[in-house]
């Protein structure tokens, strides 16, 4: 039986999840919790008060105990759950409310330099680090909570300020307690790692599935990232898209399998995932230069020669 594939993450605008375009807050009860992984396209900040657990934050699972706050990069894909009874509290806030001197795309914001913009940094790295805080210090934090509760419900003359001026206290207090770890991270990963391990993901998921039909959509969900991340991704890291990667991946395979055993061609091309032999003859034809029997009767062109006789060689 073929496995079920991963559903596709759904992604969320502010419109959808706040009062508000700009900033919003909101506690328990407030709107449904979201219990399947998911992505949206602003920044999310949420603090566990009482009863929680755990978050699935990209591909890593965290715990979200009490005491605990969570940051949320636009198009990560994540969910935290609440179990009945928990209590907690969301901000949500676009990102040229809190940096509107930031000139960078959503899905170019790994690659931000965290001395540019600090406050990034638990956003980037929430994957590897854990927030959570002392007693003083969470008290402090829940008292923010009101603050920016009791603003976003008056809205009143420069209340937009005030809210900036409390998101951006609690962010660094964030950085400042966790600071030797946000500048571990920073230095080991700076954007690069966090890439490549997604890139990873990704192709563990294409050569695990070479012999069915892919979509992106899948691809990403099993890698836990958006579609919109993940086609940005390999354009920037492999300039290919997400359907010349598998084609190139699923030829690459035929071409190992033609020289190294006696499958039918016709078998190959279903066991690459080329529901038609023709097709795949045709394709074949066009990156290697020669037909699939050709390839295998050892005829060299420019383009396969190398890869022919090194194989041949190791064996």
């Amino acid at each position: 039986m073929r496995p079920a594939r991963p559903p596709s993450s759904r992604l969320y605008g502010m419109q959808e999840r706040a009062n508000h375009l700009d900033f919003d807050i909101r506690f328990e009860g407030a709107r449904d919790v979201l219990a399947r992984p998911h992505r949206h396209e602003y920044f999310q900040i949420q603090v566990s008060i009482e009863g929680g657990a755990q978050q699935l934050i990209g591909g890593a699972v965290r715990p979200f105990h009490a005491g605990h706050l969570s940051f949320v990069l636009p198009y990560r894909v994540h969910v935290v759950p609440h179990p009945e009874g928990a209590r907690y509290a969301i901000v949500n806030f676009d990102q040229g409310f809190l940096w509107p001197e930031l000139a960078v795309e959503p899905l170019d914001l790994e690659e931000v330099p965290v001395a540019r913009v600090p406050e990034l940094a638990p956003f980037l790295f929430q994957e590897y680090v854990d927030f959570g805080f002392d007693q003083a210090d969470f008290t402090r934090i829940l008292g923010w909570f009101d603050e920016l509760s009791a603003l976003n419900r008056a809205r009143g003359f420069a209340a937009a300020g005030a809210i900036r001026g409390i998101l951006l206290q609690m962010i660094a207090l964030a950085c400042q307690r966790h600071e030797a770890q946000l500048i571990e991270q920073a230095e080991r990963h700076s954007g690069r790692s966090s890439r490549r391990d997604a890139l990873q993901r990704v192709m563990r998921y294409v050569r695990d599935h070479l012999g069915e039909e892919m979509s992106l959509n899948e691809a990403a969900a099993a890698a836990m990232l958006s579609p919109n991340y993940l086609a940005h991704l390999l354009k920037k890291q492999t300039d290919r898209t997400f359907t010349e990667l598998v084609t190139e991946r699923r030829l690459d395979r035929a071409k190992e399998l033609l020289l190294t055993s006696n499958v039918r061609i016709g078998d190959i091309a279903r066991q690459c995932g080329f529901s038609d032999a023709d097709y795949f003859s045709r394709r074949f034809r066009q990156r290697i230069g020669v037909t699939p029997r050709q390839f295998r009767e050892g005829v060299v062109t420019p383009d396969a020669g190398a890869w022919v006789r090194g194989v041949r060689l190791s064996g």
